[in-house]
């Protein structure tokens, strides 16, 4: 049985909203079962159908993207937010991580990469944007005290390897086979690792990682 990907437009712009609809109705495995124009309608309307996906825009009239990710957050955590937004700018995605987005898509992508990053987010993974993340590569690329400060957080060799492909989006299940480890002992390594870096969740780690160049 095919599982259906249940998916919530949420931006300012009716003519875009069309176009993804007409997108995600050809794909066999998704569905749109809502849409809002603004974040305050948006939230108020996740709530009660509860989608696996929402698609948010950031700049829209009243309640911002933001805003409405982390009310979107708060009433249904299980819920994952990617954001699609014409802002490449790297601030806007620490913003949308910290409130709880699980991706960041550029608007200027591919259909093809956009129905690839509902699926990879659907699935509990993080997305960001290649384009995106070149900026960041390229942004720390020549902070050469990345290296040091993530040797200085007392992470082993395995808990780098192991947080540093949990940042760049794969499943406990892809790193385990990437690594040659159980998918409890990689559960160990991150929970370890996090601990030291006194992280609590994902969001708050690829923050981390954004600013110390990780993603190089």
């Amino acid at each position: 049985m095919t599982v259906t990907i249940k998916v919530f437009l949420v931006d300012d712009h009716m003519v875009l909203r069309e176009g993804l609809k007409t997108l995600i109705a050809t794909q066999s495995d998704m569905q749109v079962v809502g849409e809002a124009g603004d974040g305050t309608t948006a939230w108020q309307q996740i709530a009660q159908c509860c989608p696996d996906v929402v698609i948010m825009d950031i700049s829209m009239p009243g309640e911002n993207g933001i805003r409405a990710t982390e009310r979107i957050k708060q009433v249904c955590p299980a819920i994952k937010v990617l954001v699609l937004s014409v802002h490449d700018d790297t601030s806007y995605l620490r913003q949308m991580l910290a409130a709880g987005a699980s991706g960041y898509i550029l608007k200027q992508t591919a259909a093809d990469a956009l129905l690839q990053a509902i699926r990879v987010v659907a699935s509990a993974a993080l997305y960001i944007d290649p384009l995106l993340a070149e900026h960041v590569v390229f942004r720390y690329a020549r902070r050469p005290a990345a290296t040091t400060e993530l040797l200085g957080a007392a992470l082993s060799e395995r808990e780098h390897e192991v947080v540093r492909r949990v940042v760049q989006g794969y499943s406990n299940k892809e790193i385990g086979s990437q690594l040659d480890l159980s998918v409890k002992t990689v559960e160990t390594y991150r929970a370890r690792a996090m601990q030291k870096l006194g992280l609590t969740n994902r969001a708050a780690l690829v923050r981390y990682a954004l600013e110390r160049g990780w993603l190089h």
